[in-house]
């Protein structure tokens, strides 16, 4: 009888794109579809309770509307009796289960529905930037940032792609481990991509449970579109079905009217057909604000709503207007600041140049492909085709497209993989193994490092941008997931094998890290503490030269500050402090003076970082201390003076971990793998890999098994650095 239902919780006066008031009671606004007349004099029954079963409320709702195939009623929650709904790394997933039934003639029921829902307000701030905060140094122009319960926060994650081709495959206990690296890398949130399928219920059943706000966009992307009666009719059913489905999942962060509209489609109109623009603008608006908008508006008072994945907001927001938003488009003051960004380079050489990365408030794609490994490789390919050039591996390679259906055009797939070499030439050691297949796994193994490399450079940037003029406030790389075995942006294989990046964006979203961010213009190497925390925290940075051999080196060029001495280096150690979600400038060295320097030499080792502090996590009075190392190289990988680490690793049967140590050097891109033998028979998640050791560094990592079983595969685990690629073994 009831095809489809929707529950609604918000503050009483929110409406959708603006911060309610967090001290007002809850509206619980139900409304059922049916599929036989309801009839008159119906009503609206509804219950609350917890997970235990806890009755919290139950009545009769008020403001009745009986349309006949949908009823709708509201009911007034009072804030005290209800805990609050966090994402990941925020407080608590408290979930409650909400039962509403059709009643007639005093109590008997003629339909029933039960959702499980969370307490949470979630909005997307796109308001104007006021004069308290520009006083705070936050340049002019526009917010955009995301406030749970009211608070503001960083945005950690990815982009979510249909894992599978085929979404029938797909089911809750494929995504789960999916999630599970998901919430283990740190991150908060995802962009469910409009990849042209909506999610099924159980993606948001749990990331409800698991913490994970999903941006999630209507599928519309990269083109224009009809503004036909039979068209746009279909787009708002569409439309109000899946904001119906979705609007109870607590995990619900936004809806996007599609894809790069506003910020990629529009300016390539205006600039091939400038003549028809206004007509083209004006189809665009029909669409995604005269037909998705009243969608969201008319189903919901507890989300935003925005036209366009990349968009610089609204320059006025008005309730009383058919169409409540006047989008700014291109409309910008001169030296204010709107909107997200979106990002892509494939040009290496421009890889870790800060003044090539965008200046924005929020940062919701950017990336570079690598090959998998070679474990998932097998998979799919047989043992003849595993070189980096085969037939079958360019025709897997979807960047570029073939553009056609001629299976001999190499030429653009080629482009692409020539991108991944291109840059392990330029930074890194290039692999030069003797067996063809290992030397393949290897070229594959040093993509990876380079895609990396390249989102760490960028997560840093952006993530020290909460401290400065941008106040950016988010993260969200492309691409989390793989949707089949191939060349991509994705963190995880198809499998379910963590790629270095994700390992590396894991370390990256932790609170409170230290980015080291060298400027090529100025020649300045910046170091700063980053935190994301929502209370300010306090502590020290150690900051010195290191050589490959492990020694201490160009001590002359140590940062001024206070000396800190061991038996094994000398370093310069700060105090420093961090403010709520913010970035501070702890130490800067003048690498372009550094290295004119007649004794310097760049290739002999790098400067090392470690950071400690003492803060209090989010949402909790438990104090804690945070660790974090990085590392700047002056010179690439490639040119180094590597030397042999002396890498060992061995299994600890009693704490069941893996015990790994540096005897001779220091070991970059340190990398723990399974053996040849075991890779296709157990998939294992490290809890820590793609790490630096210095020399004498001892190292416990746990790990987890994701998916299958093979006995004795913990005796077996290598590890490597990327001293190994080069080797001729």
């Amino acid at each position: 009888m009831v095809p489809n239902s929707a529950l609604d919780l918000y503050r009483i006066g929110q409406l959708n794109n603006i911060p309610p008031d967090q001290n007002a009671n809850w509206v619980l606004n139900a409304s059922l579809d049916s599929l036989t007349p309801i009839p008159k004099g119906a009503s609206l029954a509804f219950q609350v309770a917890d997970a235990t079963g806890q009755v919290h409320d139950r009545g009769r709702m008020s403001n009745i509307t009986n349309l006949g195939d949908v009823i709708t009623g509201t009911a007034v929650l009072h804030r005290d009796k209800y805990k609050l709904w966090w994402p990941s790394g925020m407080g608590n997933q408290t979930l409650y289960n909400i039962t509403v039934d059709v009643v007639v003639d005093g109590d008997k029921s003629l339909a029933s529905v039960t959702k499980r829902t969370g307490f949470r307000t979630i909005v997307l701030n796109l308001g104007d930037i006021t004069e308290l905060q520009q006083s705070q140094g936050i340049a002019p122009g526009n917010n955009w940032h995301f406030e749970i319960n009211g608070h503001e926060f960083y945005a950690k994650g990815s982009n979510f792609i249909p894992p599978d081709a085929f979404w029938p495959r797909v089911s809750a206990e494929r995504i789960r481990p999916l999630f599970d690296a998901v919430v283990a890398g740190n991150q908060n949130m995802l962009r469910v991509w409009a990849s042209g399928a909506y999610s099924p219920n159980f993606l948001y059943d749990l990331a409800d449970e698991m913490g994970i706000l999903l941006w999630s966009e209507f599928e519309f992307g990269d083109a224009l579109y009809p503004v036909t009666h039979a068209f746009l009719e279909n787009c708002r059913q569409e439309a109000v079905y899946q904001v119906r489905r979705i609007n109870h999942h607590p995990s619900l962060a936004l809806w996007a009217g599609g894809n790069e509209l506003e910020n990629l489609v529009l300016p390539i109109v205006r600039k091939l057909a400038p003549d028809e623009y206004d007509r083209y603008l004006a189809e665009y608006e029909t669409l995604f604000l005269g037909t998705l908008l009243p969608a969201v508006y008319g189903n919901s008072r507890s989300i935003t709503y925005i036209p366009s994945s990349t968009t610089n907001g609204y320059s006025s927001i008005n309730f009383s207007n058919p169409i409540p938003t006047t989008q700014r488009y291109q409309n910008r003051t001169k030296g204010s600041l709107y909107g997200d960004t979106d990002y892509y380079n494939y040009d290496s050489g421009e890889a870790f140049n800060l003044d090539s990365y965008p200046v924005g408030r929020f940062a919701n794609e950017f990336g570079f492909h690598s090959m998998p490994s070679l474990a998932t490789w097998r998979e799919a390919v047989p043992d003849d085709q595993l070189s980096f050039n085969s037939s079958t591996i360019l025709l897997r390679n979807h960047h570029y497209p073939p553009r056609g259906t001629d299976t001999s055009n190499y030429r653009n797939s080629s482009k692409g993989m020539a991108e991944m070499t291109q840059a392990v030439k330029r930074y890194y050691p290039s692999p030069n193994k003797r067996d063809a297949t290992a030397n393949f796994s290897a070229w594959c193994h040093a993509t990876q490092i380079f895609q990396a490399d390249l989102y760490k450079s960028q997560i840093q940037f952006y993530r020290v941008g909460s401290g400065l003029g941008e106040r950016q406030m988010g993260s969200l790389y492309w691409q989390l997931e793989d949707t089949w075995q191939a060349p991509s942006w994705a963190g995880i294989e198809y499998s379910g094998r963590w790629k270095v990046l994700h390992y590396v964006a894991k370390d990256a979203y932790q609170p409170v890290v230290v980015a080291p961010l060298y400027n090529q213009t100025s020649g300045l190497l910046s170091i700063y503490a980053v935190s994301d925390l929502w209370t300010g925290v306090s502590g020290t940075l150690s900051l010195g030269w290191v050589g490959w051999d492990g020694q201490p080196i160009h001590q002359q060029h140590r940062p001024i500050a206070n000396p800190l001495a061991s038996l094994e280096t000398t370093m310069s150690l700060f105090d420093f402090s961090i403010g709520p979600i913010n970035s501070t400038l702890v130490a800067v060295m003048n690498m372009a003076e550094i290295s004119r320097g007649p004794q310097f030499n760049g290739s002999a080792g790098f400067v090392v970082a470690n950071l400690s502090v003492t803060g209090t996590l989010i949402n909790s009075d438990t104090s804690k201390t945070f660790t974090h190392t990085n590392m700047y190289t002056p010179t690439p990988l490639a040119s180094a003076a590597l030397v042999d680490p002396g890498l060992g690793v061995r299994y600890d049967t009693q704490t069941d971990a893996f015990v790994v140590a540096a005897r001779l050097g220091v070991s970059p891109w340190t990398w723990l793998s399974l053996s040849d033998e075991d890779s296709a028979a157990v998939i294992v998640v490290f809890n820590d890999n793609a790490f630096l050791m210095l020399k004498g560094e001892e190292r416990r990592v746990g790990y987890r098994v994701i998916k299958g079983e093979k006995a004795g595969w913990q005796d077996r685990v290598n590890v490597q650095s990327i001293y190994n690629q080069a080797l001729h073994t």
